[in-house]
Order: C-alpha cells, then structure tokens, then sequence
C-alpha cells in the first residue's frame, strides 16, 4: 500500500480499520436480483445497520434514494452490471457507473465484478483495469469481486486463480468466497482479501464461516444477507463485529447476538407499551 497515493491509501484507511480488518454490508443485491428479500425498503433496512457497518456497499441508486448524506459510513459503489438473475450467463456485465459519478457521490472506493473462465473473462477482467486507471485518476480504489456465476466452481484453486488475477492487473482489495484450503487463497494474493457472506445461513453457522475466514487470514467480511436477513439484523451485525475486530470465538459473538437480539425485542415492547399507553390516554 505504500506506493499508492496519498488519497487512495486515505479512502482505503476508511474501510480497512487500524487493525487492517473490516465490516462491510453489501446491499447491492438489487442490480441484479431485484427486490431481494429483506432490501424491499432499502432505506429501512439499511439506517438501523449503518453506526455498524465500516463501509456500505450500494449501487448508485440505493445511495442517492436511501442513504442518509450526513452519514460517515464510507460508500463502496457497485459500479458494473447488465445482468440479470433471468440471464442464462451472469457473466454478461459491463461497467454501468461512470467515475465522474464515484466522484460525485463521494464514494470511499469502486466495485466491480470479474468472471474468471466464463464466456466474458476478457470483457470484465479489461472492464475493471479501465476502472483502475480511472481509479488511479481520481485517487478512488477499486474492489473486484470474483464472482462465479451459476455453474462455476469455488473451490481453492479457483478462488486463488481468480484474486490473483485482480490483484496482478491492479485491482486494490478482492472479495471472495471461503472455501476448503481458504488461507492459500489468502497466502496467494498480494492485497487484502475481504470474503463474501453468501447465502442466507442460520445465525451460528454464519458466524462460524466469519472465525473461519478472518482466523485464516481475511482482512473481513462483506456480508449482506446474512446480517439484513438475520432474525435481528442489527445484533447480528454486532456480532460479526465482534469475531472480525475483537477476536470472539463463533460461541462468544453467538451470545452476543442472542443477547443483543433479547435487548432490543424488550425495547421495542417498551416503546410500543408506551405509544399503546399514549393512545389510550388520548381517547380519555
């Protein structure tokens, strides 16, 4: 990081803590997914979880329509897309953001995805190096992420494949999938390696996956549906906060959450108990 320049390496310091870890929340799920379940009110969804999130991962869209502007939660902007889950191929995505835009919105860094071994390899691996280079421009980072579309394999060799090629083209941090072997993933790339959180999992299950990955060397996790789907998204977050910036074992942030989970299902009776008060004083 220490050849980058002073602007990138400073929006870069506002994902990836002090420690060198970080919390993301992915709700970008909709430029391809449409209304995903649980993002249907993206504005409610996302406002509760924003003090916990290091950095929000959005599209341009969610951003200007359901994110509060005062907040200081850096913005990681998915800039490429096209697709759609209606699409036999996913991999057919090309860059839909412009950088004069990241720069408007006052993003922290730019996201886009890269299709190792599919029909469109060539496609995304130059659309993203045209984004570095813009990004070296502008002094905005560039996440790739190695997607893997419907019938492509996640295994180590692959996964190490794919961030390494991001890497090796410029690309400033990757976000991946955890797999069997995950630490040579890691051991492979030369920039930090943030996972994905995938598939919605039971609360321990996910929380397991998070110790997994950071304990095998993943500077975080990118996590969207296994936080927002949660039973109570905002003591899950809490959670993997816990396991990625304060060492907790799986058992230590389960208690967390549940804990947490119990504390705020008393607050909300409370505060309902009291706005039922309210209304029945008002009929009087």
């Amino acid at each position: 990081m220490s050849t980058l320049d002073w602007g990138l390496k400073n929006r870069l310091s506002r994902i990836i803590k002090t420690d060198g870890k970080t919390v993301m929340l992915a709700v970008d799920h909709g430029y391809f997914l449409g209304p995903t379940s649980g993002l249907e009110d993206a504005e409610k969804t996302i406002k509760p979880l924003l003090p916990y999130a290091d950095a929000l991962m959005p599209t341009r869209g969610i951003i200007r329509a359901s994110v509060n502007p005062s907040t200081e939660t850096p913005m990681v902007l998915r800039v490429s897309g096209g697709n759609s889950i209606l699409d036999e191929d996913l991999s057919n995505e090309g860059l839909t953001v412009s950088m004069e835009d990241a720069v408007r919105l006052n993003v922290a860094a730019v996201a886009i995805s890269i299709y190792v071994g599919s029909p469109n390899q060539k496609e995304t691996l130059l659309n993203m190096t045209k984004l570095i280079d813009e990004g070296l421009r502008y002094g905005i980072p560039v996440l790739a992420v190695t997607a893997v579309g419907k019938s492509m394999g996640r295994d180590a060799r692959y996964l190490a494949l794919s961030c390494r090629i991001a890497a090796e083209l410029g690309a400033h941090f990757v976000k991946t999938y955890y797999c069997e072997g995950f630490e040579k993933v890691v051991k492979t790339c030369p920039v930090p390696i943030v996972m994905a959180g995938g598939k919605k999992l039971p609360e321990m299950e996910a929380l397991e996956l998070t110790y997994n990955a950071i304990s095998r060397g993943a500077a975080g996790v990118d996590m969207g549906r296994n936080i927002f789907q949660s039973d109570s998204p905002v003591a899950m977050i809490q959670a993997v906060r816990a396991i990625v910036h304060d060492n907790a074992t799986p058992k230590k942030a389960y208690e967390i959450y549940k804990g947490m989970k119990a504390r705020l299902k008393s607050k909300k009776s409370k505060v309902k108990g009291v706005t039922a008060s309210k209304a029945e004083l008002s009929r009087h």
